[in-house]
């Protein structure tokens, strides 16, 4: 029992921190596994630069400590918050950097719920209401069931009520729904526009994105 254990957080770990080449650490372990109390913090959004100390993406500072217990990144700039954990006691990151370069393409990102989210900054796009992920849909604005296609263009965070209300009607139809702004692909420019926007309060993200 105590063995099928260790290997299911391995496997979390793993699928935590795809980046990660090196072997499997028992902090890693530990960071994944920290008490109920830290959660909040393990929430939080972290700055990920490049090794070249420029802004390639946000992650969450659970996922941010992997890569620094895996050695894939170091910790630039700290939140405040300490991690306490059985054999770990470490700041929580506010902003990292990997420690060997990656190649980042000029492209759009990959299409995915969470990236939809992201461009969306957690709003539904309906009511405007900020909501966490769990709690958020993924609406067609051109249902499904009339010819709508899962593209960047077509889909916008939603909540529940919204998307229980819109059902497969089109927005013509509807005279009380409107969306807050065009959905548009999540470009580098998109990326960037967003990292701002969440750092633009956190002097420590400020010196990375503003240059």
């Amino acid at each position: 029992m105590i063995h099928a254990r260790k290997q299911k957080s391995l496997a979390k770990c793993h699928t935590l921190s795809h980046e990660s080449r090196g072997s499997y650490d028992s902090r890693a372990e530990e960071a994944e596994t920290a008490e109920p109390r830290s959660r909040p913090a393990m929430q939080t959004p972290v700055l990920v630069l490049n090794a070249s100390y420029e802004p390639i993406n946000i992650c969450g500072a659970r996922r941010a400590l992997v890569l620094v217990l895996k050695g894939v990144a170091r910790t630039e700039e700290e939140q405040g918050a300490v991690l306490h954990a059985a054999r770990v006691r470490m700041p929580m990151p506010s902003v990292i950097r990997l420690l060997e370069y990656r190649r980042i393409p000029h492209q759009t990102r990959a299409l995915s719920r969470k990236n939809i989210l992201l461009r969306d900054r957690n709003t539904c796009q309906y009511c405007a209401i900020v909501l966490h992920s769990s709690e958020l849909t993924l609406d067609h604005v051109q249902p499904r069931s009339r010819g709508g296609l899962s593209t960047w263009e077509n889909l916008v965070a939603c909540c529940h009520s919204c998307n229980r209300r819109k059902g497969n009607q089109l927005l013509h139809e509807l005279h009380d729904m409107k969306l807050l702004r065009e959905p548009r692909p999540f470009s580098l420019h998109t990326s960037r526009h967003i990292m701002r926007m969440i750092g633009h309060s956190d002097q420590k993200w400020r010196k990375y994105l503003y240059y």
